[in-house]
């Protein structure tokens, strides 16, 4: 419920502070007053654009401040969005001279995002001509399940198709992502075949390059070997020998002579050595093969990793193992991601049957329900002179799940008898508009929890019993809902809880609007007046009591 606005700089309004009651507000006053001032102040609060230039005072703020009386059912909304739940609850919008534009609930600042999704569920304002919402499928089947007590189903439902529609977009990425990888799958198979081929854990690539090395210079290293030798060990004038020779004489005179013994255990220790040295000399010389096809083979191999290190611009053979394991890690989340697919899949089809389950419910409930929407709408129509209107509620099966279930559905309507049936949108003429979707809130206001709803002149262009019939059902409306109507018709403005008035007037060479609350008497003297007109006639009064009472 919608229990206070306060308005501050905005058009004609100076300050405005006004506090509302349940039931019908009646919203009364001439035209050209401002009452239209009023709803545009009220839209801000909705999050529409603001306009500085409809500042009273350019160079000062404009604030417009609502409280509304919130349920607990808002609780969830108030945490999900990191705020403050509060029963009464204050949502405020301030637009600075600059243009710039903040807003609050509960004194905590919140973008337009999170303003328009909590005013949205707390107030609905429907001007004469605003009837395009009922012509969207949302709409419609908002009626329709209302009637058939379908919310709980309905949430269900949609529970669980955003589940599915969740589940539906995962899996058209990973077969996008399985796709992707599989143009590219032939080239990495070829590539780890390539690199498992080389056997890279097998090699010592420093060790195969010296064998290499060793063969391609076989010839050169097998002749040096054969000359040092010849050094070596040549008969009479070889290294070893003529050291062999000099270690003897050594030996002998450290015999004599204890001042030579250094020398010649020095001179042994390097025969020893020289000797070792030749030993291994000839070893190595011995084992030289001069090996053609050995070459060959090293050659290829060394080629081969050479061949790979620039493919894949490393330099060492870590580093094309590193790039075999991703590789070979790669293959192996293609095949993970073939998991998950199924998986969703499996997901899928169990989500498939709930979600048949419960949109066969509500087409179930939906068709067993719609003959009474179309008797309840034909009765009210009556009340409001379209005796011969009808409205029909043609519901189809839908090829594929959407947010409603399974169905498709369209209001036909015909205004006269003898025309057919045509989808309302086509069918309904500006006269009967407002009039229908009169009818159509008040059978939703009996069967859904609405928010504070403002009607504002929807009753233009009646008169008589019908403009009677309207103020009848707006109270009976206002039973369920708070409702607050803006009108011209003495007939509405009798039936109110609560009665204000719009007035515009002087001060200090400034106009300036605003709205006062009617007292019992002030509410006669103003139904009156809107049926005489300036001069309150004893007869408009007497009417004017006739009305109320």
């Amino acid at each position: 419920m919608l229990s206070r606005i306060f308005i501050q700089n905005f058009a004609l309004i100076d300050q405005l502070d006004i506090d509302l009651k349940n039931g019908l507000q009646v919203i009364t006053g001439e035209t050209g007053a401002g009452k239209s001032i009023i709803l545009g102040a009220l839209r801000l609060i909705m999050g529409e654009r603001a306009d500085v230039k409809s500042f009273a005072k350019s160079d000062a703020k404009s604030i417009v401040e609502t409280e509304f009386r919130i349920t607990e059912n808002f609780k969830d909304f108030f945490e999900e969005n990191d705020l403050d739940y509060e029963e009464q609850s204050i949502i405020r919008r301030e637009i600075l001279p600059n243009g710039k534009s903040r807003a609050f609930i509960n004194d905590v600042p919140v973008t337009l995002d999170i303003l328009k999704e909590l005013s949205s569920k707390l107030i609905d304002i429907h001007s004469q001509f605003e009837t395009s919402n009922l012509f969207t499928e949302q709409f419609q089947f908002g009626i329709l399940d209302g009637l058939a007590k379908n919310n709980t189903l309905l949430t269900d439902y949609q529970s669980q198709y955003f589940s599915y529609q969740n589940i539906k977009r995962e899996i058209e990425q990973l077969k996008s992502a399985l796709a992707e990888n599989n143009k590219e799958s032939d080239y990495k198979n070829f590539l780890l075949a390539e690199l498992e081929e080389a056997q890279l854990e097998n090699i010592d690539f420093e060790d195969l390059q010296k064998q290499l090395n060793t063969q391609e210079n076989a010839e050169q290293i097998s002749e040096q070997l054969s000359q040092g030798l010849s050094k070596l060990n040549q008969e009479d004038f070889g290294i070893l020998t003529s050291l062999f020779d000099v270690k003897n004489k050594m030996q002998k005179l450290s015999e004599l002579s204890s001042e030579y013994e250094e020398i010649s255990q020095r001179l042994e220790a390097s025969y020893l050595e020289l000797k070792d040295i030749n030993s291994e000399v000839e070893s190595k010389a011995e084992n030289l093969e001069i090996n053609p096809a050995l070459l060959q083979q090293l050659l290829t191999s060394v080629n081969k990793i050479n061949a790979l290190f620039l493919k894949h611009q490393v330099h060492t053979v870590e580093g094309l193992l590193e790039i075999k394991d991703e590789l070979s890690s790669s293959q192996s989340s293609l095949e993970t991601i073939e998991i998950k697919i199924e998986e969703k899949e499996n997901q899928l089809k169990h989500i498939d049957i709930q979600l048949a389950s419960l949109s066969k419910k509500l087409s179930e409930n939906r068709i067993k329900f719609s003959g009474s929407l179309e008797h309840k709408a034909k009765e009210i129509f009556a009340q409001l002179g379209l005796e011969k209107a009808i409205l029909k509620i043609d519901l189809s099966d839908s090829a594929t799940y959407n947010l409603h279930g399974k169905n498709n559905i369209q209001i036909l309507f015909q205004a006269n008898s003898g025309f057919p049936l045509k989808p309302i949108q086509g069918a309904v003429s500006g006269g009967e508009r407002s009039r229908v979707m009169l009818a159509i809130k008040k059978i939703m206001a009996e069967n859904n929890a609405l928010p504070t709803l403002i009607l504002d002149e929807i009753d233009t262009g009646v008169s008589g019993r019908i403009a009677e019939e309207m103020g009848k059902l707006m109270k009976e409306m206002s039973q369920d809902l708070q409702l607050i109507v803006i009108t011209h018709l003495a007939q509405v403005a009798a039936k109110g809880n609560q009665n204000y008035k719009v007035v515009k007037f002087d001060e200090n060479t400034v106009t300036k609007t605003t709205i006062v609350k009617l007292s019992e008497d002030e509410k006669l003297n103003e139904i009156a007046q809107l049926i005489s007109g300036s001069k309150i006639t004893e007869a408009a009064i007497s009417q004017a009591k006739e009305l109320i009472g």
